[in-house]
Parts: C-alpha cells; structure tokens; sequence
C-alpha cells in the first residue's frame, strides 16, 4: 500500500456535505433523498478505496467536484434505464423491443379518462356488475359480426384459456406445419402441454391435405385449430387447407374450429402494397367458431389477446378460472375501446398510427426528411444523406414484408456510428435508429409527422456532442 494512502483519507468529506453540493441537491429533487444518499455511499467507499491505493485527488474541494460528477453520471445511468418515450426511428413499425403499435391520440387520451374510476364491470343502466370488456361487444359485432368477444391480456394468453377451458384432456388436431414459435421462445406444442389438451399434428412441416385432418377426426377430438404464420413463410411446394375448409369439416363432424390469426387485422393489407393477411371478420365469415388475434400488432391499439366467436363458446371461455389470472385491466380496456372506434368512423387510416404508418406515401416522407435536414442545419463534423430506402414492417407481422422508405443517413467526422447512435439513444430525446454500412440511418417509416421536429434537434445536439473516441 502507498504510504500516503492513509493520509489521504483525511480528504473524503462526510456525506452530508456530499449531499448539500449544489448539483447533488437538485438530484435529490429529481430522484429523492434516500436514493442519492445510497448512491453517495457506494461512490465514498469506492473513492475510499481509492485513496487508500494511493491516489491523490488534490484536495477537499476537488473531491467533493468528482463525487457531484460521479453522482451525476449514476443520474443518468439510472434514467437510461427507465421505461420512457422512444422516437422509433429503426423503420420497423412494429418494432417488438419499442412497444409494437403506438397508440392512437384517443387512445391516449381514453387512458387519463378511465384512470379514476370508470364503468370496467358495471352496467350504467342496471347498475348490476357485468363481465369487462362488456362496453366494446357493440363494436365488436359492427366491425366483425361477432356474437360474443373476450378481450385477455395477450394472444398467448387467448390461445392457452380457449385450450383449457375447451379442450383439456382431449385431442386438438392441427397442421404440423403450423407448430408455431414466436419471441421468447413461446412454443405452441408448449401451450397445449400447459393446457391440458392433446396436441394431434397432421401432415408435414410444408403440406398438409384436408383428409389428414379428416383421417385425425376420432372419439377423442375436441376441436380443429387453425394457425396463421404471422411471423414465418413457407414457400416452394407447399399447401395447407384454410380456415373455411377446415370450419365445414369441423361442423360436419360436430366440433369447432379455431382460427388462431395472429396479428389481429381488421383491415385489408394489400391496398398499402403489403401480402395479404387474415381478418377477424374474413375469418368468422369462413365459419371459424372461435377467432384468435393480437391487439397491439396490426389493430394498432394496446397489449391484448382478443378472442371473438359464438357466444357459446366465448362464454365457456369467459366462465373458466384461468381467464381470471390472465384478465385486462381498465387502462388496456379504455385504449382498445378508443381504438375500435376510430374503426367504427372510418378514421382509422387517420387516427391510428400503425395504419397510418403503412399507408403513408414515399413523396410525403421525402418532403418530411427535407425539412428534418433544414431544420438540422449545417453542421462541421457531421454529414446527412437524404436517400430512399426499404422498410421491414416487423414485429412478428409480415414476414419478409419491405416498404419503401425514405432515411436520412448519418455519418460523424470524429465517431463510429455505433457510437454516434448510442449518443442519439441515451440523449435528452432519445432517438432509436438502425446502423447499416458504417452509417446511422433515421428511418421515417416509422416516426410519426409531430416526431420530427425533435428529430431534428435531438441531430443537433448530438452533432454538437464532444465525442472521445479513446474512451
């Protein structure tokens, strides 16, 4: 140990005066005093152990300036980690990491409505409880003509209650071609297992013929399942039967059918130019008895599994007690109702952002990207590139679907782009790109219109940001 290490304890200030240096005080009312306090704590013992390796900081006041630093830099970690607004600038428009589908004005403001209390189970005529979810089943028979709906908090969620409630401890056939895995390793065969249903896989991983399923048929079936691949294609020599002809099997030998599409759209894709993808209405007007889909993917509204079908079933479902643990609460139920009814007046291309995103023209994102550029300004060190581009929609939508799009591609003198576009992630407006080539490209498919000007200056300032790039 450096015999002047001792001595230089004698420097460390107690930590109540760590706690009264001007910056630190203004921590204490962004943060509260009990965090900055155990902040000051670990960073005097770290700044001891230092000191008794034999560094020498100078004197007190020195001391006291690195400890506000060090205290400040903890600030500013720990804002980088919580859960705040993103710019989402990657192109992907449901960008899974990003939240998926943002949310509507309405829906926005549906949630400062339904904060207080609100009619979640209650029946305003009657004044008797209801089930929640009651108030949207009007939209839902307008949109789909649906009988009955169930809204849970995921699809994962939907399809696990509809096993369990309809077909635990028997057979549930179902092309082994549509097995499906999505994020997070969530396996379907895992959800029959967990369900108590008997998974029952017909044909091959790339065809699979109606009479597999009508051999499969026996004492033991409970239903037949139907799952879109929101998420992957097969292509090639490849063929499975749909949802209208496995509903007809279904109903003639007695049982349901249960169509599982995935994304939850309620609109047809290929006028944006996209692959065609299921609907709620185009599959109960096939005959499906019970529909599956996400609310925040394609919909464009909140986290949510929506299940919609005969009333039979859906109140089977509703009834079972699993759907209590995996049951929405007011903010999800306020969102998905304001949703819907941008649905219900025609507005949605307007209203909703996912929708809007799709269908937003290439001349209208070149216009905007001339304006982000003029706003930026020159700048020395940093260099814009206006430049058309390919957009995936993402989000375990659209497999393998591009759009065009229009980027603006950033490269800094003095930084790697990595580095340049983590300052753009963690900054005061955090802007979330993608990096490609050496470049940092703000992609914007999918930022909304009001998003740019922040764009803009979040550019700014990061151009203005002294990078070192030996650190």
């Amino acid at each position: 140990m450096n015999e002047s290490g001792p001595n230089n304890l004698r420097l460390l200030p107690a930590v109540d005066a760590v706690l009264h240096q001007p910056a630190v005080e203004i921590l204490i009312a962004e943060e509260g005093r009990d965090v900055v306090l155990g902040w000051a704590r670990e960073e005097l013992e770290r700044l001891r152990c230092c000191l008794l390796d034999g560094e020498n900081p100078g004197n007190r006041a020195a001391v006291l300036d690195e400890l506000s630093d060090r205290l400040t830099e903890r600030a500013e970690r720990s804002d980088r980690l919580r859960i705040g607004s993103v710019i989402n600038a990657t192109g992907v428009i449901l960008h899974t990491g990003l939240g998926r589908a943002p949310l509507s004005r309405a829906a926005i403001a549906a949630l400062a409505d339904i904060a207080g209390a609100g009619n979640v189970e209650v029946d305003l005529d009657t004044g008797e409880r209801r089930y929640r979810g009651h108030q949207l089943q009007s939209a839902w028979y307008t949109l789909t003509g649906c009988e009955d709906s169930l809204v849970v908090n995921n699809n994962a969620a939907a399809t696990l209650l509809s096993l369990q409630a309809l077909c635990a401890g028997r057979e549930v056939v179902i092309s082994r071609g549509q097995l499906i895995e999505i994020g997070g390793s969530f396996r379907l065969p895992d959800i029959f297992q967990l369900s108590g249903a008997r998974l029952r896989e017909v044909g091959t991983t790339n065809r699979t013929r109606l009479s597999d399923y009508e051999q499969a048929i026996g004492p033991e079936t409970a239903a037949i399942m139907h799952v879109h691949p929101s998420n992957y294609r097969v292509v090639g020599f490849s063929n499975s039967p749909g949802i209208g002809e496995l509903a007809e099997l279904a109903h003639a030998r007695g049982l349901p059918a249960i169509d599982d599409i995935g994304s939850g759209s309620l609109v047809d894709l290929t006028q944006y130019g996209l692959p065609w993808e299921p609907t709620f209405q185009d599959s109960l007007s096939h005959g499906a008895d019970l529909v599956l889909g996400s609310g925040d993917k394609l919909l464009g509204g909140p986290q949510a599994g929506i299940l919609l079908g005969r009333r039979e079933l859906i109140d089977t479902v509703r009834r079972h007690p699993l759907a209590r643990a995996v049951r929405v609460g007011k903010l999800t139920l306020g969102a998905l109702s304001a949703t819907l009814d941008s649905y219900l007046r025609g507005t949605a291309e307007q209203d909703i952002p996912t929708i809007s995103r799709l269908a937003t023209s290439i001349d209208d994102l070149s216009r905007r990207a001339e304006t982000i550029e003029n706003e930026i300004g020159s700048t020395d060190a940093l260099s814009i590139v206006v430049r058309p581009d390919q957009a995936p929609v993402g989000g375990g939508s659209l497999p393998g679907a591009d759009l065009p799009t229009v980027v603006l591609a950033l490269t800094h003198e003095s930084c790697s782009a990595e580095r340049l576009s983590r300052r753009l992630r963690t900054g005061t407006i955090r802007v979330f790109g993608r990096i490609h080539h050496d470049e940092v490209l703000l992609d914007l498919r999918s930022v909304r219109p009001e998003e740019d000007s922040r764009i803009a200056l979040a550019v700014r300032l990061a151009a203005e940001h002294e990078f070192d790039e030996t650190v």
